[in-house]
């Protein structure tokens, strides 16, 4: 059974990831009401939208885990 739900997700997941890789190359200023966001967040948010994309391709395809 498809789950195209699950496939939109996790490519706005692996949208995001690849968001914060791209401010993680060409450093720009980014400021959130005000303040000033490190671009050392990037790159923890790119490990994060990276993993969850990667577990909803799992769960998509209905792969099973050890």
């Amino acid at each position: 059974m498809t789950r195209p739900f699950t496939w939109i997700a996790s490519a706005i997941f692996a949208l995001m990831a690849i968001v914060h890789i791209y401010r993680l190359i060409s450093p720009f200023e980014l400021i959130i009401g005000g303040c000033h966001i490190p671009p050392w967040a990037s790159g923890v948010g790119a490990v994060i939208a990276a993993g969850l994309s990667w577990m909803l391709c799992r769960e998509a395809r209905g792969a099973s885990g050890p």
